[in-house]
């Protein structure tokens, strides 16, 4: 059986494998990854029954099909500051198609369904896999009974691509790694524990109309809430009016606020809480500017989407924030 081996070129060359038993079919699949690889995690379970998305979020459904067998799920966090999402995802698809996959369907960030697409397909936890919600990729494809779906992201400095896989056998032992001059060793190497991210300063109010038509997405960077409070404070806020403004040209825009809250506390009642200033947003928005009801909704993630490590202060006030992601035109 060969292994996941892992060469230490530029490229950082992963080759995934996955053998049924002796006289069946191969199952496998090689995989380059487009960035040096900081940091891994892994899951795998057999046998396994799972929804794998087939299409967009549309309609208020996600379609699924549901596939049966051995499930391998992998995410890699690899060191790109500089490359674009485009760059990281367009290399993985590439492989895929030269490998005999069948595209199933591939979309970016808005056009998959934006929020509902993203909390409605499984995603390894922080800080193996991060996803921003206007930032990322989504690729699903086939070979026969083996399905692979890939989804890859960014933060501040960092990409991240989560691997999703389900076929007849298991992804074959690993990881391991090569000598840097040699194509590959039986030296096993533990899983990496991902490292904090880069935290830079939390940038002032930006053109928040902006980023919701360029990106799909804008932290309303300004907004107050009292401790542990669900309350906006009382004042002007710039970020509300830009948003407000940018409903304004066009009664088909739209916007979902999601709450976030750092790692502190219950999961629950930091959902709960994240929702509630969200809320408390949204109806600043319908009273002080005058926006149509239809056009907000309000929804809370709690701390299940940090932009910054939660391991300092500063992290954990940066993650603690309101977005603006745009949906689809109705």
């Amino acid at each position: 059986m060969r292994r996941l081996a892992v060469s230490l070129n530029p490229l950082f060359s992963f080759a995934i494998s996955g053998l049924m038993a002796l006289g069946s079919p191969t199952f496998a699949l090689d995989l380059t990854m487009p960035a040096r690889v900081v940091g891994q995690e892994s899951l795998s379970q057999a046998p396994a029954s799972l929804a794998l998305p087939v299409g967009v979020f549309a309609g208020g459904a996600l379609p699924v099909e549901r596939v049966t067998g051995a499930l391998d799920r992998r995410a890699w966090q690899l060191d790109a500051p500089r490359m674009a999402l485009t760059e990281l995802a367009e290399p993985l698809r590439a492989q895929l198609e030269a490998q005999g996959f069948t595209l199933v369907f591939d979309c970016e960030s808005r056009a998959c369904g934006g929020f509902d697409f993203r909390f409605g397909i499984e995603v390894m936890p922080e800080p193996g896999m991060h996803v921003d919600l206007g930032d990322f990729r989504f690729i699903a494809a086939r070979k026969g009974p083996e399905v692979v779906n890939l989804l890859i992201s960014r933060s501040q400095g960092y990409g991240f691509v989560q691997l999703t896989r389900v076929a007849p056998a298991p992804l074959a032992e690993g990881p391991v790694a090569a000598a840097p001059d040699e194509a590959e060793t039986d030296r096993a190497v533990p899983l990496v524990p991902m490292p904090a991210p880069v935290e830079a300063p939390v940038p002032p109010t930006a053109d928040v109309a902006a980023a919701l038509s360029g990106k799909g997405s804008a932290v309303l960077e300004d907004l107050v809430f009292g401790s542990g409070a669900g309350a906006l404070e009382a004042g002007d806020y710039a970020s509300l009016a830009e948003v407000a403004a940018w409903l304004a040209e066009d009664p088909a825009r739209g916007v979902i606020l999601v709450g976030h809250t750092d790692i502190s506390g219950g999961l629950e009642s930091n959902i709960a809480l994240s929702k509630k200033r969200a809320q408390a947003v949204r109806q600043a928005l319908l009273k002080a500017h005058g926006v149509a009801a239809g056009q907000v909704s309000a929804e809370g993630v709690g701390p299940l989407a940090p932009r910054q490590s939660n391991q300092t202060e500063a992290g954990r006030t940066a993650n603690r924030r309101v977005e603006a992601v745009a949906v689809l035109p109705r």
